[in-house]
């Protein structure tokens, strides 16, 4: 029984890392050469894999917790295996042309983060009912959010205009986060576990994710040439990938442990 438990799991492993391999495979054939100077291309290659790992690890770590938590953990791998599907294009791009990938990037952004708020509703729907309200306030205002700064940088509408009205939708998700009601429902309903894994998640979403809009305003708002401060930037936003994917994934995985591991 034992064994057959760890060759499942061994086998889940394989097939997962055998397509995320295929899948750079292709991506690799014709591709330049990485260059030992090459930071921002180093970069990539790092977090690329670092996301692999992570969606191996989120995914096999679903036999471990409750039935409540899985979808949970689900989510997370979703999130680590698009974002490293999106990082195989990018890293590519960037060491081909020396180009920012900005499309790529923001087609990531467009899937991952929309489900990284669906994980506020998950982790409170795993203690008790909470309100369909919550789940759509947050995919809303992550929409707003992103696709009005896609749209910026894109050049369909004005550069200011864009920041402005895409930070009022990152505004909106703070807010609810904590004082509107997914906040509410923490602090009266959920456990100190729960409690804590919150917390840290909204401050991920305050803290990590202000890097965002600080590279679009370094980057697009200060009349510099973007192309001037790609590398730096692409640096950054690949630094806090590890932090607002990987590591918003380890905490929900943390909790989903602990509360199970109460039973």
């Amino acid at each position: 029984m034992i064994k057959n438990l760890v060759l499942s799991k061994y086998n889940k492993c394989l097939i997962l890392l055998t397509a995320l391999t295929a899948s750079t495979n292709v991506l690799a054939e014709g591709a330049m050469v990485l260059k030992s100077t090459d930071f921002v291309g180093i970069s990539f290659w790092l977090i690329s894999m670092a996301l692999v790992a992570s969606t191996a690890f989120f995914f096999l770590e679903r036999d471990r917790v409750a039935g409540k938590w899985k979808t949970s953990l689900t989510v997370s791998g979703l999130v680590t295996l698009v974002a490293a599907v999106h990082y195989f294009y990018m890293r590519d791009v960037w060491v081909d042309t020396g180009d920012t990938p900005t499309v790529y990037r923001y087609i990531d952004w467009l899937i991952t983060v929309p489900l990284l708020m669906i994980e506020f509703y998950l982790i409170l729907s795993a203690i008790t009912k909470v309100p369909a309200g919550v789940f759509w306030r947050l995919l809303i205002g992550t929409v707003v959010m992103l696709g009005l700064g896609y749209a910026g940088e894109a050049g369909y509408i004005g550069l200011w205009p864009a920041f402005i009205f895409s930070m009022l939708g990152w505004f909106f998700i703070l807010y609810e986060v904590f004082a509107g009601q997914a906040s509410k429902i923490s602090a009266t309903q959920a456990s100190p576990g729960v409690q804590s894994a919150f917390n840290t998640m909204r401050w991920i979403v305050t803290v990590g994710w202000a890097i965002y809009p600080l590279g679009y305003f370094l980057g697009y708002l200060t009349g510099s040439d973007p192309k001037e401060s790609a590398g730096m930037l692409n640096i950054v936003y690949n630094l806090a990938d590890v932090v607002n994917k990987i590591g918003f994934g380890l905490i929900i995985w943390n909790v989903a442990v602990t509360e199970s591991e109460k039973k």
